[in-house]
């Protein structure tokens, strides 16, 4: 995390997050390490749908046609994370890290990563196969920074 902070402060570029599955994990990384508040504008959890419709303005219909943890409604949490951050890039993440609540359709470890940069939107599908929860988090944080870098170097 310390080398993306070190590159996003180089390139004067602010980020912000908005979490689901990964409940402030990522946030909490990039927090950590000094010099952060350089480029760290905003984190939000919405976790629930209901956090998801009131505090972000998700459109309920895209929740109820496609689920929560669809790349309708990843990229409907970056975008509207982007207008209230006001950020240069944004990150979103929505998914299933288990151990239980997944289905045939979206197994455990489906996991949503979009980011947004002006107007370039990317929204990236992950089946993480690990078999707890925090490996999958870990997992997601790590594919999202990752990202975040391929974007940015």
């Amino acid at each position: 995390m310390k080398s993306l902070i070190q590159i996003l402060t180089k390139k004067k570029i602010t980020i912000s997050v908005v979490e689901s599955c990964t409940g402030g994990l990522l946030s909490s990384n990039i927090t950590a390490i000094n010099g952060a508040s350089r480029i760290f504008n905003l984190g939000i959890i919405t976790y629930s749908n209901q956090a998801k419709i009131k505090i972000l303005k998700i459109n309920k219909k895209i929740i109820q046609k496609y689920g929560a943890v669809s790349p309708e409604c990843c990229q409907a949490m970056v975008n509207n994370l982007s207008k209230i951050s006001k950020a240069t890039l944004n990150i979103s993440i929505t998914g299933i890290a288990g151990p239980k609540g997944g289905s045939k359709d979206k197994p455990v470890g489906l996991v949503y990563i979009g980011v947004k940069s002006g107007n370039k939107t990317i929204i990236n599908k992950n089946l993480f196969k690990l078999k707890t929860r925090i490996s999958i988090q870990k997992a997601t944080v790590k594919k999202a920074k990752d990202l975040v870098l391929s974007l940015v170097k």
